[in-house]
């Protein structure tokens, strides 16, 4: 099978011929976490159940960043260009300062802990949104057992005092999350219960409003199959692309699945990088990969 499935023509110009898929690294666990430092041309990402983050340069191969690093799984960069970490283990989201202390953003909500804070992304204003499943505390593979004391949310940290709001409740399995390019969209991944026959598969998409601080208007962009959507991002166009069961869906703006990056397996996250953020790169269970593509990710940093 071909790496590059088109099924819409509108896919196809985003595809260079000549740029193959390239597997980076491999004799990982599960990978997750992908985050681009484009000032220090490096992607991290978490390497789960090893509770570790690794680090990957061009010409430098891949290194170790922190070890133990609490179970992280999603991260991101904030507006000050810092590292913000999802922690399963701490049931926490906690900030990489410049000077490498680490500091925690958010652990309880009205008195309760959080349940472990999956995927994160920082928007233009500071204001910081994360998912809240259970699938961090409901095994000892990715952080250990714990009792579940709130139920599955979307959270948003606020940028001027750092108070927790709680945005979106009552999906099943909260899980990757991205803004449109302009903001004015919040994408948000429903994996459903972790070990349900029928999980729900759902990318669902709110409105921003009042003025970016809630969401409104829920729907479902598109059900994914095969498997589930886990990391998505959006590209400099407003595309949907999106981990799958077989590798990276690509969705129009209307949620109509457009093209294919096939793996032969499930993919868990994604990030978009390199020079001019035209290069994806892919976390697919053990290994890690990327493909230059004929366009750039959204995105401020």
């Amino acid at each position: 099978m071909d790496t590059f499935e088109i099924l819409d023509e509108s896919f196809r110009p985003l595809v260079l011929p000549n740029a193959p898929l390239e597997q980076l690294a491999d004799g990982f666990r599960w990978l997750e976490g992908p985050v681009w430092f484009a000032d220090h041309q490096t992607l991290l990402f978490s390497d789960l159940p090893n509770d570790r983050i690794m680090r990957w340069c061009e010409g430098g191969g891949v290194s170790v960043f922190r070890q133990p690093s609490d179970f992280a799984n999603g991260q991101c960069r904030d507006t000050q260009g810092r590292l913000i970490s999802c922690s399963h283990r701490r049931r926490a989201i906690l900030r990489t300062e410049l000077d490498g202390e680490v500091t925690v953003l958010a652990e309880r909500f009205d008195g309760r802990r959080l349940n472990s804070p999956n995927d994160v992304i920082c928007k233009g204003d500071g204001s910081i949104w994360f998912t809240d499943p259970i699938y961090g505390i409901s095994t000892d593979y990715e952080g250990g057992k714990q009792i579940s004391e709130l139920p599955e949310a979307v959270y948003r940290i606020d940028p001027d005092d750092s108070g927790l709001q709680r945005v979106a409740e009552g999906l099943g399995g909260p899980n990757g999350l991205a803004f449109s390019p302009d903001e004015q969209r919040l994408y948000l991944v429903a994996s459903g219960a972790q070990f349900a026959a029928e999980p729900e598969h759902a990318i669902h998409v709110f409105d921003m409003v009042d003025q970016g601080r809630a969401l409104a208007h829920g729907r479902v962009f598109h059900r994914v199959t095969p498997g589930h959507s886990d990391g998505i991002r959006c590209d400099e166009n407003g595309r949907l692309w999106s981990a799958a069961g077989d590798g990276v869906h690509c969705f129009d703006t209307n949620g109509r699945l457009i093209g294919r990056i096939h793996l032969g397996g499930a993919v868990a996250n994604i990030e978009f990088g390199g020079r001019y953020r035209s290069r994806l790169f892919i976390c697919a269970g053990q290994a890690l990969y990327a493909v230059y593509l004929n366009v750039r990710g959204a995105g401020w940093l």
